[in-house]
């Protein structure tokens, strides 16, 4: 009968380690999860803020193709470029609609 106690024991024993290492590891993957989350939003926030700076970068580069041009023509077509710029935009976006 000892041998059986001691056995049972060792299953009890094992069982409780197993629900302890269960309970470790499912804390483990919902830190992990957080932190993924957390990891994207900063990424969408990287992501809108270097979209940001490339509209700073045109809008520069603009001012200074005004600043430095003196040729009205030269500022049409730049202009017209920058409109067709922003049609190909919309129209993306209404197709992803």
């Amino acid at each position: 009968m000892s041998d059986l106690e001691t056995t049972l024991s060792s299953i009890d024993y094992k069982v409780r380690r197993l629900i302890q290492e269960n309970g470790a590891l499912k804390d483990s993957i919902r830190q992990l999860t957080e932190d993924n989350e957390e990891l994207r939003e900063q990424i969408k926030n990287k992501t809108l803020e270097i979209n940001k700076l490339y509209k700073q970068i045109d809008i520069i580069k603009l001012r200074n193709t005004l600043a430095d041009s003196s040729d009205a023509t030269e500022m049409k077509l730049k202009i017209n470029q920058l409109i067709r710029n922003i049609d190909r935009s919309l129209a993306l976006l209404d197709k992803r609609d």
